[in-house]
């Protein structure tokens, strides 16, 4: 499976998901549907910093989309939600912001110990604190999905080389996820079924064959805003 691939999946999920959102104004089967699209776009960022010619510029791309997304996403979230929050395009740029630093660090060459074992735990532990920090400020900003955005980015970067393990913290971090939301909001048996189909991805993404196939990159960075507009214009 391309990266093409995967895009199309995470573009069509979304799609159906904010369709049910703006349609039936609460929980149906479309928003179970639409939970596959953000791992994806969060492994997609991952690849995008693995395999980008221009860092500086991808940073930029995702901080003017995140700019220009804000008004066609607020009022879209106006058609069933209140208050403040921040797009998709926040949380992807703060967790490549997280993944950059992580790497720089876990790849400096600085030591605080002499023992080699204990020195690379210490490394590692610092390493992670850049991503603890912005995942808490993407949760007290209410950036879509907050630190469990933020932390699916970092787990997808720094487990990469281990796929077992990335699948089992991915599928952990899902349940503590939805458990965390249940103790908040009381027991639903959809947040049952939205744990499962936000897990469901990981399974395209193993399937990844580590190939780009076509490309739309613009194209994709266009349309969420776009599509969020005509959604609010269709049914506000």
């Amino acid at each position: 499976m391309t990266s093409f691939s995967l895009k199309i999946i995470a573009i069509i999920t979304m799609v159906l998901d904010h369709f049910g959102d703006a349609f039936f104004k609460q929980t149906t089967f479309f928003n179970l549907i639409g939970r596959f699209a953000f791992p994806i776009f969060a492994f997609q960022i991952t690849e995008g910093y693995v395999h980008t010619k221009n860092l500086k510029n991808y940073f930029f791309r995702l901080f003017l989309f995140a700019i220009i997304s804000q008004i066609p996403f607020m009022l879209f979230r106006s058609l069933f939600a209140n208050g403040i929050s921040l797009n998709i395009f926040f949380t992807l740029f703060f967790g490549l912001l997280a993944i950059f630093l992580f790497d720089k660090i876990e790849k400096s060459e600085f030591k605080l110990c002499k023992k080699k074992n204990i020195n690379m735990a210490i490394k590692y532990f610092i390493a992670c604190l850049p991503m603890v920090i912005i995942g808490i400020i993407a949760q007290v900003l209410n950036f879509d999905y907050g630190f469990f955005g933020i932390f699916i980015i970092f787990t997808f970067f720094a487990f990469r080389r281990k796929k077992m393990l990335m699948v089992l913290i991915f599928i952990l971090a899902c349940i503590f996820y939805y458990t965390i939301t249940i103790l908040r909001y009381g027991y639903h048996y959809l947040y049952i079924f939205l744990a499962l189909f936000t897990i469901l991805p990981i399974v395209f993404i193993c399937l990844y064959n580590g190939k780009q196939g076509k490309k739309i990159k613009y194209f994709l960075y266009a349309f969420y805003p776009v599509h969020l507009l005509i959604l609010y214009l269709l049914f506000h």
